[in-house]
């Protein structure tokens, strides 16, 4: 990446986010402004498709501008959606395992790690798009098939964040929500 444009490209070091985002279950986030507390599980799967389509949008700008980072440190939006996407997928599949298992230990997944083998910065923005639709959907009819009380079922990450499957859909939620006002400066209303 040279300085002047601060393209992304194949091998950038992205800086590591440690932070422990669990915290946005007790308290507003005070950058994007959602309260997860306040997410009606019920209003997930529409959250989910309303991101998604903003996300749509964005990503049918000019590619070498959705490669751009604002600065060395901070991910481009194409990268932004590249980790959404993958969110979506693996959020489907950590609440395939909380429904279908007791109290399952989550696989660990390096995002950033993730992000440069996968070498987000270079993916083709229309595929991206696509493919983020498609990772959408999946987990939003997921969501929408959770009844009575397996809103209640549990799972467990590596670190020991204990998730009910309503806490998890509101952890989840905040992550999408988050990123697409990371890059438009946009809150999402909530349904």
């Amino acid at each position: 990446m040279t300085s002047a444009d601060n393209t992304a490209a194949a091998g950038d070091t992205i800086v590591p986010d440690t932070k422990d985002w669990t915290w946005v279950l007790e308290r507003a986030c005070p950058d994007c402004g959602l309260d997860t507390a306040s997410v009606d599980t019920a209003t997930v799967p529409v959250l989910v498709r309303a991101n998604a389509a903003g996300w749509t949008v964005l990503l049918d700008g000019d590619p070498a501008e959705l490669r751009r980072r604002p600065d060395p440190a901070t991910w481009s939006a194409l990268e932004y959606a590249c980790h959404v996407r993958d969110v979506f997928r693996l959020f489907a599949y950590r609440l395939d395992l909380m429904l279908t298992q007791d109290g399952p230990l989550f696989p660990n997944w390096d995002q950033d790690e993730t992000a440069l083998a996968e070498r987000y910065g270079e993916q083709d923005p229309a595929v991206v798009s696509a493919e983020l639709a498609e990772a959408a959907e999946v987990i939003a009819a997921a969501f929408e098939r959770v009844e009575g009380a397996q809103w209640d079922r549990t799972g467990l990450r590596s670190d020991g964040a204990r998730f009910t499957v309503t806490t998890f859909a509101q952890y989840f939620i905040h992550d999408p929500l988050h990123h697409l006002y990371d890059v438009t400066g946009a809150e999402q209303a909530l349904i």
